[in-house]
């Protein structure tokens, strides 16, 4: 297969989860005239279609015990309120500005492949590739269960239910999706978005596993939206979700391809490992929308990219803190300070290193609640930060600790016992920290480090800076953002562009390049 660049980006997207519409005065002023009718219109028409499904989808499975739902439905019940569902909701999607859909290819049947896979992934309106797939059954979040009339519709696709937050959910929904698919035709077609996320469309990052662990058959559909103003895209920034609607159908209509492409039958080893059949399919739809395949993907909404097992965040956290640090009138000499405060209050155990977001402003010297949830929002989902990544992410970004000095101090807040060496699960911790994004795979790292099952610090720096792998890491991730592409000198001391010198106990003095 092709090989592609695992980076693609531009001024205007520096990574694929980034969409904006950009509109003249002239599209702006016609979006506001002609949104004034069609918007309420389309609404209303869409709305009223959508609603009329939610009873005819809970009539399929009334009277159903939990066993029978849990068997494919089949008989009167599937052809008498299938057909019907699925064209109230192509009925739904022409009220939405979707008059008609160019189809391509042909879509294979359930014996050829058992699953469909579609990408690019846009928005929710790509849902509409339900209606040529004959509604498909999808895999969804648990929690859309409880949305009025998206619940009865999931029930209706008898959809497999997983709950992200639940790591036990995730193991059944794999187990469940696999049984379905090597059914040999018991259970309908499963349509899977493998991306995962939404993104601009500019390339295919990389796809999750679920479609591909079962080693069958698969068909690659690819999804386009062929109109002057790419506006149905909905990514982790730019345009919000009712941005993009509102844009969408303030149009006259949209345009949609959907294109089926060859059945892609996996070799051996292929179906060995998953991995390298989905990176293949990933190769293969993208070289067949011309554009490349990359190695980002969403880990815990946090955009990342993938080098050596590690988990590279693609806005490095420590960055963005300084940012808004600055923004907000904090000089050198302020940060310096509330590093200092948090590195005296994380030696004092594990514990210790657990603030709340109101124990954090008072280390930064923030009044601006707004500043401090935004910056503790870059590195938990909760109300308590962790200090220890906030302190190795905004020093390691900022300049004032020598890489060296920077993995001592890494070491000495994981390493949970006093024998100069990490296990597996503290240099993820470790890396964690250091990086920004959580680690889910640090094994290919721990075993190259490592020597007979023990990590000291000497040999994970050794690693982190001879290595080519990890040596990109250091250069991207654990070096200031105006340092140059040079690594960290041998002594621990970082040199930046301006010749000057963070020395590895955080002092800055200056040294002339050549030295």
């Amino acid at each position: 297969m092709e090989r592609y660049d695992c980076h693609s980006a531009t001024p205007e997207y520096p990574h694929p989860m980034i969409h904006e519409v950009k509109l003249t005065r002239a599209q702006r002023t016609r979006g506001i005239v002609l949104g004034s009718v069609l918007f309420p219109i389309r609404i209303f028409l869409g709305a009223l279609f959508f609603l009329t499904s939610w009873p005819i989808a809970r009539l399929r499975t009334a009277g159903l015990s939990d066993e029978e739902c849990s068997r494919p439905i089949t008989g009167w019940r599937r052809w008498m309120f299938h057909s019907v569902v699925k064209y109230l909701s192509r009925a739904a999607f022409f009220c939405l500005g979707f008059l008609w859909v160019e189809i391509k290819g042909r879509r294979a049947d359930l014996k050829e492949a058992p699953v469909l896979v579609v990408a690019p992934h846009s928005s929710f309106l790509d849902m509409m590739v339900l209606c040529q797939t004959e509604l498909a059954t999808v895999v969804s979040r648990s929690e859309n269960v409880g949305i009025p009339v998206i619940g009865a519709l999931l029930e209706f696709n008898q959809s497999v239910l997983v709950s992200r937050k639940d790591p036990e959910s995730r193991k059944k929904a794999i187990a469940q999706v696999t049984a379905r698919l090597t059914s040999d035709g018991y259970w309908p077609q499963m349509l899977m978005f493998p991306e995962g996320t939404t993104t601009n469309g500019q390339s295919l990052i990389k796809f999750k596993h679920g479609a591909f662990l079962p080693g069958v058959p698969v068909q690659p559909v690819l999804l386009r939206y062929p109109n002057k103003l790419d506006t149905t895209r909905w990514t982790y920034k730019g345009t919000a979700w009712y941005e993009a609607l509102w844009h969408t159908l303030t149009q006259f209509y949209t345009n949609m391809t959907i294109e089926f492409l060859p059945v892609y039958m996996p070799s051996e080893e292929e179906k060995n490992n998953s991995s390298l059949y989905a990176d293949n399919v990933q190769k293969l739809m993208a070289k067949a929308l011309g554009i490349p395949a990359t190695d980002h993907v969403m880990e815990g909404r946090i955009p990342v990219s993938k080098l050596g097992g590690l988990s590279l965040p693609v806005e490095f956290p420590g960055r963005e803190t300084l940012s808004l640090l600055y923004l907000k009138g904090l000089g050198s000499k302020e940060v310096d300070e509330a590093l200092e405060r948090m590195i005296d209050r994380c030696r004092s155990g594990e514990q210790a290193s657990k603030a709340s977001r109101e124990e954090f402003a008072s280390i930064l010297g923030l009044t601006d609640v707004k500043t401090v949830k935004a910056i503790s929002a870059l590195y938990s989902k909760d109300q308590t930060v962790d200090l220890r990544q906030i302190y190795l992410c905004v020093a390691a970004s900022s300049g004032r600790v020598g890489f060296k000095a920077l993995l001592h101090t890494a070491f000495t807040l994981f390493a949970r016992e006093c024998s100069g060496s990490v296990n597996a699960e503290e240099l993820s911790e470790l890396m964690e920290a250091l990086l920004g994004a959580h680690q889910r795979n640090t094994t290919e790292l721990y075993a190259t480090a490592s020597d007979q099952g023990r990590l000291t610090e000497e040999s994970l720096v050794r690693v982190l800076t001879a290595h080519p792998t990890y040596r990109r890491v250091v250069n991207e991730y654990l070096q200031p953002e105006e340092a140059g592409p040079e690594l960290p000198l041998a002594n621990g001391d970082a040199v930046n562009q301006n010749g000057n010198v963070h020395n590895s106990n955080g002092t800055l003095h200056s040294k002339n390049k050549t030295d």
